[in-house]
């Protein structure tokens, strides 16, 4: 999967780069990851993205120009294009799996106080990855491609993934490792009984009341 990212912040991806999920998968082959410099596309010596927004206002807007060049550069016919922004459709795990199947993803990242809406006709969609505000797109951006390697075939174990929240529309069930017995707080009984069928019921019903509990919106 090739995966490039415009940015008016391309340091910001140094050592996102170098975690261990995107890093095997780089060595692996499975992720071609390239961090384009929004700014080698300004003209001018001082290579300015943004201006102020017509008809006034605080902030300051990136520019077309710079953006749609860049894009220009790196679009091929394969390319689908989310530029990532709060007004975007909010990101979901069903997203993750529709994105992750395909060859060529482009990721632009918003800045300042948002983007020339001459730019979005260009992007295939607008994503967002909730309902607030951050200073850019940069953070979305690593946090699609995470979520993203992760349903690459051979960057981790199928079985990891399988049963996680939302993967069945639930949140997940509860988990526990060594010690049985922490400090008066013990591992259910029924996780060290052993029988295979009880604990699938066990882990079904707390997958259940803790979406009722905490995100009942999800059982609909």
């Amino acid at each position: 999967m090739k995966i490039t990212i415009l940015t008016i912040c391309p340091e910001q991806f140094g050592d996102f780069q170098k975690t261990p999920l995107i890093a095997r998968a780089v060595e692996a082959g499975l992720l071609d990851l390239s961090v384009l410099d929004i700014r080698d596309y300004a003209p001018g010596s001082f290579r300015h993205v943004d201006d102020s927004p017509y008809g006034g206002g605080a902030g300051m807007i990136l520019r077309c120009q710079p953006v749609l060049d860049a894009l220009e550069a790196v679009r091929t016919p394969l390319s689908h294009v989310a530029i990532l922004a709060p007004i975007g459709k909010p990101y979901v795990q069903a997203d993750a799996h529709r994105l992750a199947a395909m060859d060529e993803l482009v990721l632009i990242c918003g800045h300042y106080e948002g983007m020339d809406a001459r730019i979005y006709p260009y992007a295939d969609e607008i994503i967002s990855i909730g309902d607030y505000i951050l200073t850019g797109g940069e953070l979305p951006a690593m946090v699609i491609c995470d979520s993203l390697m992760r349903l690459v075939e051979g960057s981790m174990k199928k079985e990891s993934t399988m049963e996680e929240s939302f993967e069945e529309g639930l949140l997940e069930y509860p988990q526990y490792t060594r010690p049985a017995d922490y400090k008066g707080q013990k591992v259910p009984e029924v996780l060290l009984s052993g029988d295979h069928e009880a604990i699938r019921k066990w882990r079904q019903e707390e997958a259940l009341r803790i979406t009722k509990e905490r995100r009942p919106d999800l059982l609909k």
